[in-house]
C-alpha cells in the first residue's frame, strides 16, 4: 500500500506545480496558492509513508 500512496503524492506533487506554474503565468494567485497547497499535501503524504516504514523496520 506504501507504494500505491507514494505513486499518489507523486502524481498530486506533479499536478500541484503545474498549477502553481500556471498560476504564475496568468497571474491568477489563487491557482499558485491551491498548486502550492497541492505540493504540501503531498509532501505530508510522502513523510506519513517514510514514518510508516521506519515503523515496519523497527518493530521487524
Amino acid at each position: 500500500m506504501s507504494i500505491e500512496k507514494r505513486v499518489e503524492a507523486t502524481a498530486k506533487n506533479i499536478e500541484g506545480k503545474v498549477q502553481e506554474i500556471v498560476g504564475e503565468v496568468t497571474g491568477n494567485p489563487q491557482d499558485k496558492a491551491e498548486g502550492q497547497a497541492k505540493q504540501a499535501e503531498a509532501q505530508v503524504i510522502h513523510t506519513t509513508e517514510n514514518i510508516k516504514d521506519e515503523i515496519k523496520k523497527v518493530l521487524e
